[in-house]
């Protein structure tokens, strides 16, 4: 009867800190602005580029134009796979494959709406980028080829 008990509380701590990304909106991402600015749910993009490198970043703030822009330098003429994900916690993050990371690592300056920015890389062929925000942003997606650049506006 405890153990059942503990198992229960257990199973249902699990499904109320749980995240079902089914419930997510998902899109995919245009190779264009479309000035949809959303605040949560799932996008991606679907290549088939193999072996691409994150060589930068940047951002840009202009007062006036009402959003920050962010811009994700590849190595390549096209975007990788990836798949990325608005949390309400006030984080994006993004999913590249079989992308590495050049010898530095980027930094953003004098932002209004990131707090910080971490690339992790999770098994040598995928790299996670993880913006924490300063509080509750929306997020225009999309990207850039010749040379492949992803793009993030946010306000």
């Amino acid at each position: 009867m405890k153990f059942g008990l503990i198992l229960l509380t257990f199973l249902l701590a699990l499904t109320a800190t749980a995240q079902s990304l089914m419930e997510e909106r998902i899109w995919k991402v245009a190779p264009r602005k479309k000035s949809i600015f959303l605040d949560s749910g799932v996008f991606h993009v679907n290549s088939d580029l193999r072996n691409s490198s994150i060589v930068g970043m940047r951002n840009s703030v202009v007062a006036g134009r009402g959003y920050e822009r962010l811009v994700v330098d590849f190595n390549t003429s096209k975007v990788p796979k990836m798949y990325g994900h608005i949390a309400a916690n006030k984080k994006l993050s993004v999913d590249f494959f079989d992308t590495t990371m050049s010898s530095s690592k980027p930094l953003v300056k004098n932002s209004n709406f990131v707090q910080g920015i971490e690339f992790i890389t999770v098994d040598g062929k995928t790299m996670t980028m993880e913006i924490s925000l300063k509080g509750k942003s929306s997020f225009d997606v999309f990207y850039l080829e010749n040379p492949g650049r992803l793009v993030i506006d946010i306000r």
